[in-house]
């Protein structure tokens, strides 16, 4: 029989000091975000099955929580935010031409069965920017991004950076088929590069364009090594894809963010409605990307509106878990913790100091004594929770 005292795999319980300092990061990535003009959007936590489809491009089926309304609809819990806030913006405005900016916060639930540590359930903060095709917006993203990673306290971070359209004008210089290219995708994300030169070796593919898929192999690339490959590619979809990286890093550096980022052509990610650059953050003491995003130009249209979109989203469970092994916490000072402890005779008094802490900033428990429990008990329990305690007999 299952014990009721315990959450199913991927799931968890939060409380005290690390739900207070979970709430403070998602503050913290929130004040950042606003400073960048983007306004809240709430979607529901399900939708219909038909948003996450195959054809939508977002995670497989097999990963999704299905269920049924009373109508026999197939629902679904929302695995990805960017297909909900997609529809939402088609919805709404339909017309719209001038940049769109929203941002969004809750909890992802994806059905995953190789867990290896990872949560089920998820919490997510993310902006997506609608109506805007140019690399300054591709730019403007990367930027919110490194701000808000140091605003919350981080200081060794990197970005990597790649262009889907790159490895997609490689395909089509090859003359590739989409199982072929589908085939390819898995051996390249997955960094199984000798896996990849395996299989094309199987394939009849001209030597040069052989050697240009290989080269997507080269990973963490400086921006140097970009301008030279950009010499040497011969097919214009994946030389507009280099060109953009390259502005797209002088951009940056214009506020001496370049630093914080670097290449990685092999980055193709699960989700299939990306269409430009994409890109992860990295940082010690997790190994999975604390923020992903990218630009999906074409995800829009499935709802019904043309509009090129690029947007992140900030992993906010990793955000945590890297913070606390490293030792740092975000930069918001947390409200000083106190303990009032009174019997009913002194209510009055300790209600009224209990006010007058919290006018003052403080944090204030009103705790009834018990009789049964000795002042050094209190102290000793109260103060294991970082708690000043304060008398009221």
């Amino acid at each position: 029989m299952i014990s009721l005292l315990h959450t199913p795999d991927g799931v968890r319980d939060l409380y005290g000091e690390e739900l207070t300092q979970k709430k403070q990061l998602l503050k913290s990535i929130n004040n950042t975000i606003k400073l960048y003009g983007f306004e809240m959007l709430d979607t529901p936590a399900f939708e219909y099955f038909d948003v996450f489809s195959k054809d939508i491009g977002t995670i497989p089926s097999k990963d999704l929580y299905k269920f049924f309304d009373k109508e026999g609809n197939t629902l679904v819990l929302r695995p990805d935010f960017t297909p909900s806030v997609a529809r939402c913006a088609a919805k709404y405005f339909p017309d719209e031409t001038l940049p769109l900016r929203f941002c969004y916060e809750g909890n992802t639930f994806v059905n995953t069965s190789e867990l290896q540590g990872k949560l089920k359930e998820t919490t997510e903060i993310g902006v997506e920017l609608i109506n805007d095709d140019s690399i300054y917006a591709d730019a403007e993203v990367l930027r919110l991004v490194i701000e808000s990673l140091k605003n919350v306290g981080m200081k060794d971070f990197q970005i990597s950076i790649g262009e889907s359209n790159y490895f997609k004008g490689i395909c089509e210089e090859a003359k590739l088929d989409e199982e072929t290219e589908m085939t390819l995708r898995d051996y390249i994300s997955s960094k199984n590069f000798y896996g990849s030169r395996q299989f094309l070796s199987s394939l009849e593919i001209d030597d040069k364009v052989l050697g240009a898929i290989e080269s997507i192999s080269k990973v963490f690339l400086p921006v140097k090594d970009l301008k030279e490959l950009l010499g040497k590619t011969t097919n214009e979809r994946s030389k507009n894809a280099i060109s953009r990286l390259i502005k797209i890093n002088s951009l940056l550096a214009l506020s001496g963010y370049e630093r914080y980022v670097t290449y990685d052509l092999s980055m193709l990610s699960k989700y299939h409605y990306y269409t430009g650059i994409i890109f992860s953050a990295y940082t010690y003491g997790v190994g999975n990307p604390v923020v992903k995003g990218g630009r999906y130009d074409g995800l829009l249209e499935k709802f019904g509106k043309k509009a090129p979109s690029v947007g992140c989203v900030f992993k906010i469970d990793e955000i945590q878990t890297a913070l606390r092994r490293t030792g740092l916490k975000t930069e918001e000072k947390e409200p000083v913790k106190k303990a009032v402890v009174y019997t009913e005779e002194n209510y009055e008094k300790a209600l009224h100091s209990a006010e007058e802490l919290r006018a003052q900033g403080s944090s204030v428990l009103l705790i009834l004594r018990d009789g049964n429990t000795s002042q050094y008990e209190y102290e000793k329990m109260l103060q294991s929770q970082n708690c000043e305690v304060l008398f009221y007999d």
